[in-house]
């Protein structure tokens, strides 16, 4: 398992939040997803034999937000 801190434009109330939590841990290969409204991220457990980077960006922007980087 990897963890990811991804950052999350675009949330602005906790709809937005329960809706980034629902879009990435529908994901196949995500075991956890929490969105942190206050600091516009989103921290995810996943599998990356299973899931990609590149798989959250898309469902991110798909859900209607704009994921703008990813926190080292």
């Amino acid at each position: 398992m990897k963890n990811i801190v991804l950052n999350i434009d675009g949330m602005g109330c906790s709809g937005c939040v329960n809706t980034i939590e629902n879009t990435l841990s529908a994901l196949p290969g995500v075991k956890t997803a929490i969105a942190n409204l206050e600091k516009g991220i989103a921290e995810v457990d996943y599998d990356d034999n299973e899931v990609k980077e590149s798989d959250f960006k898309k469902a991110v922007e798909e859900a209607g937000y704009q994921m703008t980087g990813i926190q080292s």
